[in-house]
């Protein structure tokens, strides 16, 4: 069974050198000293782990830094001189109550005898050592075979894309407990072996009729059956929805730790019942495992279902029954999918499966709860090398980044972005088709060249992301008034000094003639954005080849004028005091008016150097003139950043140097796009794995679950090659079949070389 199972290929490098599997292929102690892995990668790993550091001391820092009423709020406020768990009294009661499990409360309750200060400081950093197991458990777990850099880098990976998630900055800004539940299920699905168990499901026992260890390269189970159960009891005793763990174990023919985690869990909530009666049927019975506790269920931070009907205005006992009726459905899909990929080799995409339907199963799913999303970043989706980082990225952003960013300011898109997480959890738990082991795309991807298309839902997702950090970073760079207006001073004076400072009179021009005023105002607000975005989905559509350099290109210089903005920050025109520049938007200039002159809640007005409008228009010039042999639609390109340029200047938004200072960022993003391209042309062949698989770990396919009288990938009898191992399904994705139609001649027809002997009924 693949959740007790050795992912055969796993290991890591050992003291002098060497990399160990627990696969039977070609390069099994194959020695690669660190001087075969070249400098940069460990140059990749050094920085990898400095980041880490680095986000871990920020965070801690982020913690203790605060005041004492700031900092833990909610631990603090249940431990507190006047909170729930100090004084004589219901938990749930007050105007701050508690909103853990009654069981949680009662080992929480030691704590209030602790001083605040030393408390705080060891809450910190203890719960910072609970995410470093996490990340390094889920950094074990991925299933192999793993190419070696990134098992080499999957820890600190895994590490600082936990300490950026949204849910572990919560946690550590709340003071929750909820880290530990996590730790608690991952290490009993993970760790707790199967050995001495005497009941087989479907054939999943080995030879030997021992179940192998579910996570280590070593064939060794850390945990015993019993201890693991234990731990996903305690789990579920603290965090209610985690409970769907426990058929999980079931269905997977670890009966014995099912029986143990459910024997746990209700051992711990009877007794806590016994020594707290009323807070158990408060918890229990009145809230229904924690539902009206805390914030409304209907805020945005609560991202499940049942919180989303409620924002959707569904009330009373429609939406009760309307979300039971979905909650159960999610979670028997859940566990229907859960059980294929934990057999199939992986149980960390098995756990993140019913992790993420009991966030949307659960009555609350507030934003320390949401963890298990996370997780599911570690399924392979696409059968293109280029579509396999759209579903992570998704993921990654979701879980980093507030709904706003990865949606458009349209009424339309809010629902999506008030809900991202839930999709997610909805996707990965119900519906993505994530690849099997078994598939011939799990480790060799279709190529994509350079003339292949990218997918549109990954440059739509970086495309967005990329322009709300734009807006990020322009809103947040320096904006002292007395700065930029000195040098708007400065660049007027080397104007004066050239003999450049034409601006003056073109927004005089633009002043005294309406329809002119109208017209440049209009072509301001409107082509910086609409052109470049319709030549970009043109590209898209019409220049593939062409498409890839052109955004870069602008992605470029949009970077360099946000470093532009940053260094440099300067007044335009019409926020020169006393000069007679008019902003022909706005009006006549007046300063004591702090709304003055702003375009958007969200701009920066002294972001002026250098201009992006005139930076933008001259990329759309240069696309169009490469794009095309029309005379007309070149002189129309060549035109337009010449009557940008006119527009920025009349309506006093902009000088001449900093419409010069666009056309060379545009030049520099260019340069920097062809740089790119050669240096992945020289690192192209460099990229293609060597005869013999020497830059990676084994590539067998061996049955996760089945028995082991077949031959393994690569030591077929006869000298064959092709042979998919004993159980041999089919390779796919999750279409839905079970793993027990797959018949029992062994390996498919498409996968069967000629003379493989013929394997022993597939795993049901």
């Amino acid at each position: 069974m693949a959740a007790e199972s050795v992912a055969e290929g796993r290991g890591g490098p050992d003291r002098g050198g060497k990399w160990s599997g627990g696969g039977n292929g070609p390069g099994q102690g194959v020695t690669r000293p660190w001087s075969r892995a070249g400098f940069r990668p460990g140059v990749l790993l050094a920085g990898l782990w400095a980041l880490t550091l680095c986000l871990a001391a920020r965070q801690a820092t982020a913690v203790l830094r605060l005041p004492q009423e700031e900092r833990l709020v909610d631990l603090f406020a249940w431990i507190g001189d006047n909170g729930v768990l100090r004084l004589h009294g219901s938990l749930y009661g007050g105007d701050q109550p508690f909103t853990g499990t009654p069981f949680a409360g009662l080992v929480l309750k030691p704590l209030t005898r602790a001083a605040e200060q030393t408390l705080g400081v060891a809450w910190t950093f203890g719960t910072m050592l609970l995410v470093a197991a996490v990340g390094v458990l889920a950094a074990r777990a991925l299933p192999g075979p793993v190419p070696r850099r990134t098992a080499l880098c999957a820890v600190p990976a895994a590490l600082s894309l936990l300490a950026l998630s949204i849910p572990v900055r919560n946690t550590f800004h709340l003071g929750q407990t909820s880290v530990l539940p996590v730790l608690l299920v991952l290490a009993g699905w993970l760790l707790g072996g199967a050995r001495g168990e005497p009941e087989a499901h479907h054939g999943a026992g080995t030879a030997s009729g021992e179940r192998p260890a579910a996570l280590l390269g070593n064939g060794r189970a850390v945990l015993g059956a019993g201890t693991g159960g234990a731990l996903i009891g305690v789990a579920c005793a603290l965090q209610p929805a985690t409970v769907l763990f426990l058929p999980l174990l079931w269905l997977t023919g670890r009966r014995q730790a099912a029986v143990t985690g459910t024997g746990t869990f209700l051992l711990c909530t009877l007794a806590t019942w016994v020594v707290m009666p009323g807070d158990s049927t408060a918890y229990w019975i009145h809230h229904v495992a924690g539902a009206g506790l805390g914030e409304p269920a209907d805020a945005i931070a609560n991202q499940s279902l049942h919180g989303a009907l409620l924002r959707a205005g569904l009330h009373g006992p429609a939406e009760i029954a309307l979300f039971a009726v979905a909650a159960a459905a999610v979670g028997w899909l859940a566990l229907r999918r859960a059980v294929r990929y934990a057999r199939d080799g992986q149980p960390l995409l098995a756990a993140a499966i019913v992790g993420s339907a009991a966030v949307v199963a659960s009555p609350v799913a507030w934003q320390h709860q949401q963890l298990w999303v996370l997780l599911a970043v570690v399924g392979r989706v696409g059968r293109r090398s280029g579509d396999r980082l759209v579903w992570p990225v998704f993921v990654a952003m979701v879980m980093t980044l507030d709904g706003s960013a990865l949606v458009p300011k349209v009424a339309v898109f809010g629902v999506f972005g008030e809900n991202a997480v839930l999709f997610a959890a909805l996707l990965a738990s119900c519906a993505i088709p994530f690849i099997r082991r078994d598939a011939t795309v799990w480790d060799a991807p279709e190529p994509m060249g350079a003339l292949s298309r990218p997918n549109l839902m990954l440059e739509l997702l970086l495309i967005r992301v990329w322009y709300w950090a734009y807006s990020w970073v322009r809103g947040h760079a320096p904006d002292s008034r007395s700065l930029a207006e000195g040098h708007g001073h400065q660049i007027l004076e080397a104007e004066s000094f050239l003999h450049l400072d034409v601006e003056h009179g073109l927004n005089r021009l633009a002043v005294r003639t309406q329809w002119l005023r109208d017209a440049c105002d209009f072509y301001y607000s409107t082509f910086h954005f609409l052109v470049p975005i319709a030549l970009l989905a043109w590209l898209y559509a019409r220049r593939v080849p062409r498409y890839r350099g052109a955004r870069t290109a602008l992605g470029c210089a949009t970077l360099l004028g946000l470093v532009g903005f940053w260094l440099y920050p300067l007044a335009p025109p019409r926020l020169m005091p006393g000069l007679g520049y008019v902003d022909t938007a706005h009006g006549p200039q007046d300063l004591s008016d702090p709304d003055f002159g702003a375009l958007t809640s969200l701009s920066n007005q002294y972001a002026a150097m250098p201009s992006l409008h005139v930076g933008w228009s001259l990329w759309c010039a240069v696309v169009v003139f490469m794009m095309t042999r029309n005379v007309w639609l070149r002189a129309l390109g060549v035109l337009y950043p010449l009557m940008t340029m006119f527009v920025v200047m009349a309506t006093a938004n902009h000088y001449l140097l900093d419409a010069v200072g666009g056309v060379l960022a545009v030049v520099a993003g260019f340069a920097g796009a062809r740089w790119l391209a050669r240096l992945r042309e020289r690192r192209a062949p460099a990229a293609e794995p060597p005869p013999g698989g020497t830059d990676s770990l084994p590539r067998p396919r061996p049955p996760v679950t089945g028995s082991a009288a077949g031959p393994s990938d690569g030591s077929a009898a006869g000298g064959s090659t092709g042979g998919r191992g004993a159980a041999g399904p089919s390779a796919g994705s999750d279409d839905g079949v079970p793993a027990g139609g797959r018949g029992a001649a062994g390996p498919s027809a498409r996968n069967a070389p000629s003379g493989s002997p013929p394997g022993p009924t597939a795993v049901g």
